[in-house]
């Protein structure tokens, strides 16, 4: 269960981009995941708690399918505490498209040198709690970019001949340098580059060291109908 407490020392000026641009196809709902409810409250309301209640996050961008503006905004002024603000702004039809769209409305605190880091999330991971976000925003700032992992044990070969090792597996909130990720996002714009995480992009543009820190096992992802029953138990405790 993500703790809103916020963190008890400010860290590095920070931006989060909440990306919930998404559907609900695999959830078999017929709206978007993100706004079905967990525990009576939207699934996207539980991040945007958590990352306006960490006191080094100054900026906050949430990314949502047009259709879905309306619904945000609602729930925005319903969840949001008070006197804490988001920008919000259409996605693209890829996540990168999306991303690049959230990042490009942090453009001009970046470029005035007023945000250290940008972390990037996964509205459809709603259990990512202040400590993980810490661990990737800190990490970030010291090393350059950073993202959370998490070991993959039993898998396979396709031929189910060969045990796979040393595989992990990468979720959000990834967290980088602010201005080499903007740096990275304007380029792969101009070079038509399409990347399939945050991570991709930087690390196709730019030399930054990606630090993986550990995912906690309740970082999960909102992807099937079933994800959503363990997400409810996991809030039980």
């Amino acid at each position: 269960m993500p703790d809103a407490t916020a963190s008890p020392t400010p860290g590095p000026r920070t931006a989060v981009v909440v990306v919930a641009a998404g559907s609900g196809s695999r959830v078999g709902a017929a709206t978007n995941k993100v706004l079905l409810p967990l525990h009576g409250i939207p699934v996207l309301a539980w991040s945007l708690r958590t990352v306006t209640a960490l006191p080094y996050v100054d900026h906050v961008v949430v990314v949502a399918r047009e259709e879905d503006v309306d619904a945000v905004q609602e729930l925005a002024a319903r969840h949001l505490p008070e006197g804490r603000e988001a920008l919000l702004v259409t996605g693209g039809p890829t996540r990168h498209a999306s991303e690049w769209r959230g990042l490009s409305a942090l453009r001009g605190p970046v470029r005035a040198g007023e945000v250290d880091v940008v972390a990037v999330h996964d509205a459809a991971r709603p259990l990512a709690g202040p400590a993980l976000f810490d661990a990737v925003v800190r990490a970030a700032h010291e090393h350059g970019a950073a993202l959370p992992a998490r070991p993959q044990p039993g898998l396979v070969s396709g031929d189910g001949r060969r045990h796979v090792t040393g595989l992990v597996g990468v979720q959000t909130p990834q967290a980088f340098r602010a201005g080499p990720l903007l740096d990275a996002y304007t380029r792969a714009e101009a070079d038509g580059f399409t990347g399939t995480d945050t991570a991709g992009c930087v690390a196709a543009y730019t030399d930054l060291p990606v630090l993986a820190v550990p995912a906690p096992a309740t970082n999960l992802k909102i992807t099937f109908a079933e994800d959503l029953a363990l997400a409810e138990r996991l809030l039980d405790g």
